[in-house]
């Protein structure tokens, strides 16, 4: 049982957070971060100007009904009653969180109405939405910063850090994604889907580059977003390497976050910054002010621990660039596919389990600039991910064989079926298009990937 959110937290509370009881349901969630522009120049709209990000939300929490959210006085997102939030992250994307769903076809059913909702609220302030891996034109000096208090401790944060945090007002700012949500069902269970998810993500990653352009250049990158992260407080950001372990338990992963600081705490008054300590430190011996941590602080605390694969009450799947619109589903379907379907998972995990945790450090070091051709030991990503594919088709299959899913779901992945068979990448396609078709002309892009 979790302990109340403000009661004083003790050690064995910890885990949990992990405990699954009972009958748990493997449900399906989705994340989409979307930057919201102008259709002439591909530049993001700002928070607080007139008919700005604020009055889209204001907007949206009138069509959508809901609980708005705020920090301070800002408005900075919604909830409804189905569990679906509308969320800004600090430069201005606009997150769109699905409510989880049973099985993905209506996931993606879902998404689409949704999204397509917002893209025609948006209309109406003259923006348009565009879903992928990066706000490809806006540079971090004009980033117009959304009012979040806790968005300035995380940018004091990277700022102390150096050169290991030079990146990461970029990951705030211009960074985008789209992100998987799935459930466990037992310590087993957790384990099993850590360690093939852990080791999957840089192939993942790899499959679905899609931010080869920042500020208005062709960088030379296929994933401006991956090479970001790298500099982002690389020590919680990547691989989670206690996952790959056979067994990882709850009490490995406990250990594990126990050993960072935690950056920010949640307050009353808003978000100050916490101390720079371990949180085992902060748990032996409370806060700089003397306060014991909470429940509300060690979930806070986990949330601040941005790995490829991010253990909380579900398994957040963060490795892949957002791909263009249409072609979003493939996202959920690969995971779901490899995740939900055992012979798959475990197929797949026979398939990664000899490659260490330095050998899949290296491939995300490469996948920014090589993508596919990005090595995994002695093989080249796109040879694993062409059997990545095919096992999450046989995972899909089976479910739809199963009555869980509908026959649609295995064309999901029909998209990177054709990134592997032609080696062409998202970013691939977006650098001939801007260097051709598009004329270099931001409108061009805009009209080609907005939802």
């Amino acid at each position: 049982m979790h302990a109340s959110s403000t009661a004083t937290l003790r050690r064995e509370d910890l885990t949990s957070l992990f405990t699954r009881s009972g009958d748990v349901r493997e449900r399906i969630g989705l994340e989409i971060e979307n930057a919201v522009v102008d259709p002439d120049t591909g530049l993001a709209i700002p928070y607080s100007a007139p008919g700005g990000i604020r009055d889209l939300l204001g907007a949206l929490l009138a069509e959508f009904g809901g609980e708005p959210l705020h920090e301070g006085e800002h408005l900075t997102g919604l909830t409804t009653g189905n569990g679906m939030a509308v969320t800004l992250e600090p430069g201005g994307a606009l997150e769109y969180s699905s409510a989880p769903t049973a099985d993905l076809a209506t996931a993606v059913a879902d998404m689409r109405r949704t999204m397509e909702r917002f893209a025609e609220i948006a209309r109406r302030f003259g923006h348009a939405i565009v879903p992928g891996g990066n706000l490809p034109f806006d540079r971090l000096r004009d980033v117009s910063w959304v009012p979040k208090p806790r968005g300035v401790v995380m940018r004091e944060h990277f700022h102390r850090l150096g050169e290991e945090g030079a990146e990461g007002p970029v990951v705030m700012a211009l960074t985008l994604s789209t992100q998987t949500t799935l459930d466990y069902t037992s310590a087993e269970d957790l384990a099993e889907k850590v360690r093939v998810q852990v080791a999957a993500s840089p192939v993942v990653s790899a499959l679905f580059v899609n931010s080869p352009l920042a500020g208005g250049e062709v960088t030379g990158l296929r994933s401006r977003r991956r090479k970001s992260w790298l500099k982002a407080d690389p020590s919680r950001c990547g691989l989670l390497r206690v996952g790959l372990r056979e067994a990882m338990t709850a009490e490995d992963f406990v250990e594990w976050a126990l050993t960072f600081p935690m950056i920010y705490r949640l307050t009353a008054g808003g978000c100050d910054p916490a101390g720079g300590r371990p949180f085992g430190a902060v748990l032996a011996d409370g806060f700089p002010d003397g306060s014991p941590p909470t429940w509300a602080d060690w979930t806070s605390h986990l949330s601040q621990l941005w790995t490829d694969v991010r253990v909380r009450g579900t398994l957040e799947l963060r490795a892949p660039d957002g791909p263009p619109y249409p072609h979003i589903p493939a996202v959920p379907a690969l995971w779901v596919g490899l995740t939900y379907h055992r012979p798959s998972r475990l197929a797949a995990w026979d398939l990664l389990r000899g490659y260490s945790a330095d050998d899949l450090e290296r491939t995300m070091r490469e996948v920014p600039v090589k993508g596919l051709s990005a090595m995994v030991g002695d093989v080249e990503a796109r040879e694993l991910g062409g059997e990545l594919v095919r096992l999450a088709q046989e995972g899909l299959a089976a479910r739809v064989e199963a009555g869980v899913e509908r026959p649609e779901v295995v064309g999901y992945l029909d998209p990177i079926e054709e990134v592997v068979a032609t080696g062409t990448t998202f970013a691939d396609h977006v650098v001939r298009r801007w260097e051709g078709e598009f004329d270099r002309d931001p409108a061009h892009y805009v009209a080609a990937f907005r939802v």
